[in-house]
C-alpha cells in the first residue's frame, strides 16, 4: 500500500497563489486532490504552510477528513522537504512508500500514480522510483525546460539533465542536431521509501544539483538507487505559466463536456 502527499505552496514566481487558481470552476488543488484519490492510495494528504491554501482545501474535503490537510514549516526549500516533515510527524515506517504528486498537475492520470508506486514495490532494494516518456521532437529534445533522463540496462537512472542527452554525435552538424529518437523526457512524479526520503531531505544540496537546478541529482550523487519506467499512458501538461493555465482549463472544460462529472474523481 502507498500514500500520496501533495505539497502545495502559495509562492510562485510566475503564478502566485497557483494552487488556488480556478480551473473549470474548481481550484487547481482540488483537481489534483481528486485525481490522487482516484489512484487508490491508502491515504491522500495535502501539505502546506499557507493558511489560505489550507482553508481552500478544507472547503472541498469532507469535514470528517479535515486531518488530511497538514500544516508544515514555512522554511522548506522544496516539496521533498515538506513531505519528509509529514512522514516524520505521522510516524511512518521507513519502508512505507509515499508518492509526491505535484500540486500543479491537474491532468496527471491516476494510473501513473499507481504505476510509480508499484515500480518501487517491485524493486525492494530501490530508494526512489520515477517515470519517463519518449521525446517527440528535436525541439523538445533541445528545450532546457524539458528534463531528460538516461538509464542503465536495468532501468536505473544514470543522469538527469536539461541538456539534450544522449547526444547523437553522428547526427550533429552545421545545421544542428537532427536526431532525437531514443531520448526520454523525465516525468516529475516520484515514489519514495520513507527512510530514503528522510535521508535525502537531511542532505545538503549537491554540486550537480546546483548546476542543473534539478533536485533529483542530489539523490544520484548521494548513491540512491533510482528506478525509472516509461509511463503507461502520456502525462497531462502541468501549469507553470498563464498560457499553461489557459490551455489546461480548455482541456478540462472540453473533457467535462464530453464526459460530464469528470471532476468527481474522488
Amino acid at each position: 500500500m502507498f500514500k500520496v502527499v501533495i505539497p502545495a505552496r502559495y509562492a510562485s514566481a510566475r503564478l502566485p497563489g497557483k494552487p488556488l487558481l480556478v480551473i473549470a470552476g474548481k481550484p487547481m488543488l482540488q483537481w489534483v486532490y481528486e485525481l490522487a484519490c482516484g489512484a487508490m492510495a491508502q491515504e491522500v494528504l495535502i501539505a502546506t504552510d499557507d493558511e489560505r491554501i489550507a482553508t481552500s482545501a478544507r472547503a472541498f474535503i469532507a469535514p470528517a477528513d479535515a486531518g488530511k490537510v497538514v500544516m508544515t514549516s514555512a522554511a522548506h526549500a522544496s516539496g521533498t522537504d515538506r513531505i519528509a516533515e509529514v512522514a516524520r510527524v505521522r510516524g511512518w515506517n521507513e519502508r512505507q512508500i509515499v508518492v509526491n504528486v505535484q500540486g500543479d498537475e491537474p491532468l496527471l492520470p491516476p494510473q501513473l500514480v499507481r504505476q510509480v508506486a508499484a515500480l518501487l514495490e517491485r524493486h525492494p532494494q530501490a530508494d526512489i522510483a520515477t517515470l519517463a516518456t519518449p521525446i517527440g521532437s528535436v525541439a523538445e529534445y533541445l528545450d532546457p525546460n524539458v528534463v531528460k533522463v538516461v538509464t542503465d540496462a536495468a532501468q536505473r537512472a544514470l543522469y538527469f539533465s536539461r541538456a539534450p542527452i544522449p547526444w547523437h554525435r553522428d547526427s550533429s552538424g552545421p545545421g544542428g542536431q537532427t536526431q532525437w529518437q531514443g531520448a526520454r523526457r523525465h516525468v516529475g512524479l516520484y515514489a519514495y521509501r520513507v527512510g530514503a526520503l528522510q535521508r535525502l531531505a537531511a542532505m545538503p544540496p549537491s554540486a550537480l544539483e546546483g548546476i542543473e537546478k534539478l533536485e533529483q541529482l542530489r539523490a544520484l550523487e548521494g548513491g540512491f538507487e533510482f528506478r525509472v519506467a516509461d509511463g503507461e499512458v502520456p502525462p497531462g501538461p502541468d501549469v507553470n505559466t498563464k498560457a499553461d493555465l489557459e490551455r489546461v482549463s480548455a482541456l478540462l472544460v472540453a473533457a467535462d463536456v464530453a464526459m460530464p462529472g469528470l471532476g468527481n474523481r474522488s
